[in-house]
């Protein structure tokens, strides 16, 4: 019996994907526990709709990713940050603290975990922070840290 699997089966296959299997195996397995359905004409043509509307979505949010990367490499954040002795910076600048900063000044929201920070920012001057938009986009913000 060919079965569409709606889910990902360990050493059977992955979801979507149309396997053979045994009519028992099929029938007391994968159909009682909502893991898989008969590949039929109706569910095989609504696996490609299903496929071809995943794909026009992962399109669009891989062109949204890199317009917002684009925007970010033109866009410059200001960080500001207290002072200790001898004008050395007090403490270090986080992920979140950016992201927050960047939230206030631009009225956009930036997650902090799509930041990536080799070191922690310890020092005045401008940096150049990277960020995971999107599995193949990653995009360049430009971090400057003043003195409060």
């Amino acid at each position: 019996m060919k079965v569409i699997l709606l889910e990902d089966v360990k050493s059977i296959g992955k979801k979507g994907e149309i396997i053979e299997a045994s009519d028992g195996y099929a029938k007391n397995f994968l159909f009682k526990k909502k893991l898989g359905i008969e590949a039929t004409a109706d569910n095989r043509n609504n696996l490609k709709l299903q496929k071809k509307h995943e794909e026009k979505v992962a399109a669009e949010n891989l062109e949204a990713a890199q317009e917002f990367g684009k925007e970010l490499a033109e866009q410059k954040v200001v960080v500001k940050m207290k002072a200790g002795e001898n004008g050395k910076a007090f403490g270090s600048v986080s992920s979140k603290e950016i992201a927050k900063a960047y939230a206030d000044q631009y009225k956009k929201d930036l997650d902090k975990k799509k930041l990536i920070l080799p070191d922690a920012i310890k020092n005045f001057g401008t940096y150049e922070v990277k960020v995971k938009l999107h599995p193949q986009v990653t995009a360049v913000l430009h971090v400057q840290v003043v003195e409060a």
